[in-house]
């Protein structure tokens, strides 16, 4: 089937929206949590209702949102007034709305990824409510992407401004998020377990909606109902290969965690069940499904571990975009991942985010050789790519000659990380606003044949 530009364009949105829609949160927690009865199902666990004292809900993320209010769906009146169900959720403030009895707290503006004293306080607030449960109650924790900076809370001797100062530094320095988590979690006194050993239920059950590759508990939201695997000297070797102390990172953290020490740390009082909801690959799925349905015939890649630099990934789809429209087999490529960007300094940073700078990387790739009957797109599922208004961009024909007659320079635009002003005055850019989810990165690339 030889498939139009226009038709090209179409699909390349429609499969990467049905991934984006795979992972609603409201139909991810209704997958894995029901009422049967007098039963609460969560995931494989069957818990007596009447066997419970309390019901509590706390939690933080992005995703936030859809999962409170789809608890609340799932429990109904009767059985939130009968167990007195409690709750606080850390989220985004655009995404704050009323619920029954679960408070949704504005943790930090839209768009704003870091922690903020807003933040702590409403951190604080759901060490209350955890910390005030008995063993014969069950506390619901809801953990999605982006709840590792809505939930913060530095340990004594740590303001929030020295962990934003780490946090900064090495993500502009390319640190993955396992060496970010591997830091923030021994400056937090709720990350890595914290918030599983302040828990005082007799059950602890965290439904995870999960925005790191591979889906390692412990560092998602960086595994506040997971014991932490990762030590001090870990941290400070993260900080060590990041050059962190030339930087100017104060000497309270270095001090912190060298009189840290490996010390050995009570485990929870609770019987802790963590439950993956929902990740990549399920976003990944439902995309080439879409992909069936529209016609072709997809192969599918869901990245499980660190994929580098999003220039390089960009490169290499590129690469295989023009290897398709050559060759028989697949004529859709799904796939995920989260790779990272290698920012410039200040001064010479323009605007954009690692889907941008990604397309980007492979227009500079598509340049000489062209993109005839190619369609690319790359975007984050949270609607949000970088400081932008963007969930990331797409190429085609078209755009590539467009930007060539205005006669833009990808190379240029690539080094000094403003991929948001070469694709805008394309019209290329990707806007949903926040999604309400966020399970890292789903690109498409599409070939007519």
């Amino acid at each position: 089937m030889n498939r139009s530009p226009e038709q090209l364009r179409r699909d390349l949105r429609r499969i990467w929206q049905a991934g984006v829609d795979a992972v609603a949160p409201e139909r991810l927690v209704r997958k894995t949590l029901r009422v049967e009865g007098p039963v609460l199902v969560v995931g494989e666990e069957r818990i007596a209702l009447d066997g419970i004292g309390r019901l509590a809900v706390v939690g933080a993320g992005k995703a936030g949102a859809g999962m409170a209010a789809a608890v609340e769906e799932v429990l109904g009146p009767q059985w939130i007034e009968r167990k007195r169900l409690v709750g606080w959720v850390n989220v985004p403030e655009d995404t704050v709305r009323p619920l029954s009895r679960i408070r949704l707290y504005g943790a930090r503006p839209p768009g704003v990824n870091e922690p903020t004293e807003a933040g702590v306080a409403g951190t604080a607030e759901i060490l209350k409510i955890v910390e005030s449960l008995g063993p014969d109650d069950l506390c619901l924790c809801l953990i999605s992407g982006g709840g590792s900076a809505l939930m913060p809370s530095p340990v004594e001797g740590i303001t929030l401004a020295d962990k934003l100062a780490v946090t900064r530094h090495l993500s502009g320095a390319g640190a993955n998020i396992e060496q970010l988590n591997a830091v923030r979690k021994q400056l937090s006194r709720i990350k890595g377990g914290g918030l599983g050993r302040a828990c005082r239920a007799g059950r602890l059950a965290s439904l995870i909606i999960s925005d790191v590759l591979g889906d390692p508990l412990d560092v998602i939201a960086s595994g506040p109902t997971v014991e932490d695997s990762s030590t001090p000297e870990q941290a400070l070797a993260v900080l060590d290969k990041f050059h962190a102390r030339e930087a100017g990172i104060s000497d309270r953290v270095f001090d912190y965690l060298r009189s840290k020490g490996s010390e050995a740390r009570q485990g929870p009082s609770a019987r802790v069940a963590n439950w993956i909801i929902g990740n990549n690959a399920t976003a990944v799925d439902a995309a080439s499904e879409q992909a069936v349905r529209l016609g072709y015939s997809p192969a599918l890649i869901s990245a499980r571990q660190s994929e580098g630099l999003a220039e390089e990934v960009g490169r290499h789809l590129a690469g295989m975009a023009l290897t398709m429209r050559s060759q028989p087999g697949p004529d859709c490529l799904v796939s995920g991942g989260e790779p990272v960007v290698r920012l410039v300094d200040r001064q010479r940073r323009g605007l954009g985010g690692r889907n941008q700078q990604l397309v980007l990387a492979a227009v500079e790739a598509f340049w000489e050789a062209g993109a005839e009957g190619i369609a690319l797109l790359s975007g984050g599922t949270d609607g949000e790519d970088g400081p932008t208004d963007a969930a990331g961009a797409w190429i085609d024909a078209e755009v590539l000659e467009d930007a060539q007659s205005r006669r833009l320079d990808p190379a240029d635009h690539l080094a000094r990380n403003d991929a948001y002003h070469f694709f805008e005055p394309l019209g290329a850019l990707i806007n949903t606003g926040p999604t309400g989810t966020n399970v890292c990165d789903l690109r498409i690339v599409l070939v007519a044949r």
